[in-house]
């Protein structure tokens, strides 16, 4: 990467360094050699700026110093912001007895008694040392456990594929046979992104274009209209910018972008926005690397997005990823990202970066059946409305700038509709309200693109959000 920054252009005495990027550019997927150095070069972001590289640990120093008016950053990795499954602990040796007991757990739809396939099931006979078993039921519904000579279950977690609601059961009595019932999810249910921003009238958000870096979002749910995209994983089809076997970014697109009508389909905050897609996870893989965020960023950039959604953290710090918010922030664009999910852990990067607008998550008691596994979530510290709370599993600290509603939230997958929880669906409620704020500005719109407009609209923003009362290290400025 150039020393300073995405591109190599507008600094002084760097004609060389142009020179040098620009042949890189032109030997893609090729080896190229300077004097002892040989680099092989697999992928570019653009002519004059960051490149993907292979060489020889051995020979960093003699790259810096045939070349020291560039950086080498190291890929690093990071994930989805979704808040994770509980799971049986790795590793723990289970003593055999002879009263062991093999559980056949049936999950199936209430009202109607289907079988629900593809559900993943956790059953805890000691939940604090996690001990027990888990599994994902067939087509008939079923899973097999097997538990040791326990009689009880402490703890049930059941989490469906799509249709559903999640489900958590405590003190459960073990039969040979055991079942329970899901519930289905209804469309019009209000959650608690609809219970605080309501029903979106059809052309809120108009005139804003939000770009989703993400596992791609879903070109073909009758709820989304994606615009267009790009899929910046090195060694797959940059126009293959739709969902890649995740359900990731097409929940976190229909938050923002859904433009269906309950009963029959979602409504997203913002559904008048042109949505576009940048796909940054490789296919059926559960992370990104940095080489592919930062080309995603600038593609998006280039593609004069005003807000660009990233629901992904947890992997160190990095200055190929801060350059490339910070390049968005002074070309007119805002990146919002999700704080992760740590369990009131330490706001994860790159949202804990200052080019970055933080998101923690929030919840609201009533908003989500009971007996799901969102009644987890629920912890102190609780707002002035004692129905609000700050997510048991949200990141916090001194970097949050806003909180959003994450709990439980509804929203588009591919196939369907389903609950989710996580910063990840904080972070896209607030990237859809921003939207539905700036259509009503076309002034702030009309800016020309530079780091004034990206103030303005930040501005606005923060400006327009409220503290619910949980303290600037849990909502920043509040909820917007």
């Amino acid at each position: 990467m150039p020393l300073r920054g995405m591109s190599a252009r507008g600094l002084t005495s760097t004609e060389s360094r142009v020179r040098f990027l620009e042949k890189l550019h032109r030997s893609v997927r090729t080896e190229t050699s300077m004097s002892a150095v040989k680099v092989r070069v697999l992928d570019s972001v653009r002519p004059d700026g960051p490149k993907l590289v292979e060489l020889p640990s051995d020979t960093v120093s003699a790259f810096r110093a045939l070349q020291p008016g560039l950086r080498l950053v190291p890929v690093v990795y990071y994930y989805p912001a979704l808040e994770p499954h509980v799971r049986i602990r790795e590793g723990v040796r289970r003593t055999k007895t002879k009263q062991a007991r093999k559980l056949t757990l049936r999950v199936l739809s209430s009202p109607d008694g289907t079988a629900v396939a593809g559900a993943f099931v956790v059953a805890f006979t000691d939940f604090e040392e996690g001990l027990g078993a888990q599994g994902t039921t067939n087509r008939r519904g079923e899973v097999g456990l097997e538990l040791g000579g326990a009689t009880r279950l402490e703890r049930l977690y059941v989490y469906p594929a799509k249709g559903f609601w999640s489900l958590l059961k405590k003190n459960v009595k073990l039969s040979a046979r055991l079942e329970v019932h899901l519930r289905a999810v209804e469309l019009g249910f209000t959650d608690c992104v609809r219970h605080f921003y309501g029903k979106a009238e059809d052309g809120s958000g108009s005139g804003v274009r939000v770009g989703v870096v993400d596992s791609g979002v879903s070109v073909t749910h009758p709820d989304l209209r994606v615009d267009g995209g790009f899929n910046s994983v090195v060694g797959e089809d940059p126009d293959d910018f739709g969902d890649a076997g995740s359900e990731h970014g097409t929940h976190v697109a229909g938050i923002i972008a859904a433009r269906g009508t309950p009963p029959a389909g979602i409504r997203g905050i913002a559904p008048g926005v042109t949505l576009r897609s940048y796909r940054v996870f490789g296919r059926n893989a559960d992370r990104a690397s940095n080489y592919s965020i930062v080309k995603a960023i600038d593609r998006a950039v280039a593609d004069r997005c005003d807000l660009i959604n990233m629901s992904l953290g947890g992997g160190p710090s990095d200055d190929a990823t801060r350059s490339a918010m910070e390049e968005a922030r002074a070309q007119g664009a805002v990146v919002i990202v999700a704080a992760g999910n740590d369990g009131r852990g330490p706001v994860s990067f790159p949202a804990s970066d200052q080019a970055a607008i933080a998101v923690s998550a929030m919840g609201r008691k009533g908003t989500f059946p009971s007996g799901t596994t969102e009644a987890s979530d629920v912890k102190t510290p609780f707002g002035r409305d004692r129905k609000n709370f700050v997510a048991a599993f949200s990141n916090v600290g001194a970097e949050i700038d806003l909180t959003g509603p994450g709990v439980g939230v509804l929203s588009t997958v591919p196939g369907g509709y389903a609950p989710l929880s996580g910063t990840s669906m904080a972070c896209p409620a607030v990237v859809g309200v921003t939207a539905r704020r700036l259509s009503r500005k076309p002034d702030l719109l009309g800016i020309a693109r530079g780091e004034g407009r990206s103030d303005a609209i930040i501005r606005l923003l923060l400006e327009g959000a409220r503290p619910l009362g949980f303290g600037p290290r849990f909502e920043g400025q509040g909820l917007p």
